[in-house]
């Protein structure tokens, strides 16, 4: 009862709704890890909710104070994730949890729909991000309507038509030979983000002894060379490897922002989700960077810092040159292709890394997914 007095002092009576621009006023994550390394023996949960818990201390909320946990996650073959990482981190009972799976994408539009709740009134305080164990994946196996025996699968169907619906590296080989991208320019690229992941980050939990990201290391243009062909020009060096991860902000109004007075948050200017050629998903993203820069009347060259997801090499060059980005502003943190790529957290990763990297200005987030689409978010500190 004493902590529900608080709350209503704080900011008004429970069930109170105001609505208005949504604030990112925290945010944390694990290391990305490859799977099979530290993270090979651990649950979701188990990733998730120290996060969780230490994203609540950062920004001094109480568990209690939580009205909705919003989780990505593409490979855990349901179970409502979401409910279990919240009940794994000692949120209130109340707090259902809500899983979605837009394949890479989801970790971005898990924040998305943490902004539409907290804009529209409906929640004040919202957990948003992604959680995604590749070591720990379910098998998965289509069965057979005819009663022969199931076979087994690693890509998903992301459209109905076989000839629409490529391999995400074939994909990413195609958009390559189209726009004329050299394997060296791509490795090039690599090196580069292998470079600059080679620093200190103060955004990550420590979770099983792991408080770094594992996988950066000096990647240089002779060893990238030497790397194992995955297809065409795209290799083991220019394309992320699989990953596990676990990533969360905290969304809430300007006006429960305000009254914690840290001056530290990020207000969310305005995010876009939108489909595009299956067959070059890569290039999804494109269109929702415009997008969202035109919604909120902002040109690209005001963009400070922009965290572009690096599945593959060929895909973030693709849709900086497309989107008019300045290349020194991209992921200066380094990206995916030194960290690798936990699917449905990844989006949620880039929005931690471009909540500390972001120290002033306008910042972007954008990720495409399987399927062709594209998310990006923009916001203000």
């Amino acid at each position: 009862m004493a902590a529900a007095g608080l709350w209503q002092n704080r900011f008004g009576a429970i069930g109170a709704r105001g609505g208005g621009l949504s604030v990112i006023l925290a945010a944390k994550r694990t290391a990305v890890v490859p799977r099979g390394g530290a993270f090979a023996k651990l649950e979701i949960e188990d990733l998730g909710a120290p996060v969780v818990q230490a994203l609540l201390e950062a920004a001094g909320v109480s568990a209690w104070q939580i009205d909705e946990l919003i989780c990505s996650n593409a490979l855990g073959a349901g179970g409502n994730p979401a409910r279990r990482v919240a009940l794994a981190a000692g949120l209130p009972e109340r707090v259902a949890g809500l899983s979605v799976d837009r394949q890479c994408a989801g970790g971005l539009d898990a924040i998305l729909l943490a902004r539409a709740l907290v804009d529209s009134g409906a929640a004040d305080v919202v957990i948003a991000g992604g959680v995604e164990s590749y070591s720990r994946r379910p098998l998965r196996l289509w069965t057979d309507p005819d009663g022969g025996p199931a076979v087994a699968y690693d890509q998903a169907r992301f459209t109905p038509w076989g000839d629409r619906d490529p391999a995400m590296a074939e994909a990413a080989f195609g958009l390559a030979e189209r726009l004329g991208i050299s394997r060296h320019s791509q490795d090039a690229w690599a090196v580069g983000s292998h470079a600059k992941a080679r620093v200190w980050q103060g955004e990550i939990v420590e979770v099983a002894g792991q408080g770094r990201d594992a996988f950066a290391r000096g990647l240089s243009l002779a060893v990238a060379a030497r790397a194992k062909v995955v297809c065409g020009s795209i290799t083991a060096a220019n394309a992320a490897v699989a990953a596990d991860a676990a990533a969360f902000v905290l969304v809430v109004s300007d006006k429960i922002a305000a009254d914690f007075q840290l001056g530290r948050g990020l207000r969310i200017l305005g995010g876009v989700t939108l489909g595009g050629d299956p067959v070059e998903p890569g290039l999804a993203p494109v269109a929702a960077i415009r997008a969202v820069l035109d919604r909120a009347g902002v040109s690209v060259d005001k963009v400070a810092v922009a965290e572009i997801m690096e599945a593959y090499a060929v895909q973030a060059m693709a849709c900086v040159a497309g989107a008019g980005l300045a290349v020194a502003r991209i992921n200066v943190g380094g990206g995916a292709l030194a960290r690798g790529h936990p699917i449905g957290a990844s989006g949620a990763v880039l929005a931690v890394r471009l909540f500390y990297e972001l120290k002033a200005g306008i910042g972007l987030a954008a990720i495409a997914a399987a399927g062709g689409i594209g998310t990006a978010l923009l916001v203000e500190r």
